[in-house]
């Protein structure tokens, strides 16, 4: 595909070592118990390493004391082996080093015998999530949509999600990704309503392009908003949030790219919508065609690499 321009990076990456030693023996995870009765909430930032979002939210909480009002709040940084290699002139290329820290939350790639920086790093991330009450996990877009969360199909993830109110639209799974198993399924958190053991509620907050500082800002926003759904942060409502029309969308197909010949049909950024049966992009002599009337696309790869994602199918609920 033609090489698209770079964007502005008006969010630089900061210095973390400072928070490296945190408090759970776990090197860049911080925990803080109120010592009150209530639910623990984690925080997580830089799934991938050039989400800044996240990272700034979380020094966020951190440099300004935040601490639980009732309850346990626990703030990560996850892939910060990544995030050190960030290049200004190459700035998508530190998204993760080896795999993809989002879809290796299953027992398969945790207790199997591979490695990778990634892989080590969930490893030892594993008992922090997996103690979580509830999660927010903090990611950004290559291009500059609109923010959406991310979320498994269940009740309690869409009731959550909907009373915070931003971002106000909604990618819901119902089977997962199709290509991993990310943050927010690992252990009961991927259990359905009703399961033995099930989890809490677990959200991806998709923020708004990587590197604007409106991203950066949102993320806060939207981490405090998630803290005071659960009575951890006294804290309003935004202006026009609670009551907002929300807008779903339901994933049906997770592309992933076969070949070095990916195209898209025609220029794309992410919502646009095709009609049943046009064609959205070809790999190799494969054709990706809109499996439902008002097929909206979502994610698309701003350069697709064999083996990676290219692309999400949605349909309007």
């Amino acid at each position: 595909m033609p090489e698209m321009p770079l964007p502005e990076i008006e969010v630089m990456p900061r210095d973390l070592s400072p928070y490296r030693s945190g408090n759970t023996g776990i090197d860049y995870v911080h925990r803080f118990d109120s010592g009150r009765p209530g639910p623990h909430v984690l925080v997580n930032a830089l799934t991938h390493g050039n989400e800044f979002c996240g990272m700034v939210a979380a020094t966020h909480l951190l440099d300004t004391g935040v601490r639980p009002l009732c309850g346990t709040l626990t703030v990560s940084f996850a892939n910060v082996e990544a995030y050190e290699s960030f290049d200004a002139a190459r700035p998508f290329e530190s998204r993760q080093l080896v795999h993809n820290l989002n879809r290796i939350w299953s027992a398969q790639w945790l207790d199997g015998t591979e490695d990778s920086p990634e892989l080590r790093r969930a490893r030892a991330m594993r008992p922090a999530v997996a103690a979580a009450d509830h999660i927010l996990d903090l990611h950004s877009t290559s291009q500059p949509v609109q923010p959406f969360w991310v979320y498994p199909q269940r009740a309690r993830n869409a009731q959550a999600a909907c009373a915070i109110g931003r971002p106000a639209v909604h990618l819901v799974m119902p089977a997962g990704l199709g290509s991993g198993v990310p943050l927010i399924q690992h252990g009961a958190h991927g259990l359905a309503e009703g399961a033995a053991g099930e989890g809490g509620v677990a959200l991806v907050a998709e923020c708004g392009q990587h590197f604007q500082r409106a991203t950066a800002a949102l993320a806060t926003e939207v981490t405090l908003d998630f803290l005071a759904h659960f009575g951890l942060v006294a804290r309003e409502p935004a202006p026009g949030a609670r009551g907002a029309a929300q807008t779903r969308v339901e994933l049906l197909r997770t592309v992933v790219v076969r070949t070095s010949e990916f195209r898209f049909a025609r220029p794309v950024v992410g919502f646009e919508t095709f009609d049943e049966g046009e064609l959205i992009a070809t790999d190799g002599d494969e054709e990706i065609r809109a499996p439902c009337p008002r097929c909206t696309i979502l994610m698309p790869a701003r350069q697709p690499v064999p083996g990676r994602e290219g692309v999400y199918l949605a349909r309007p609920l």
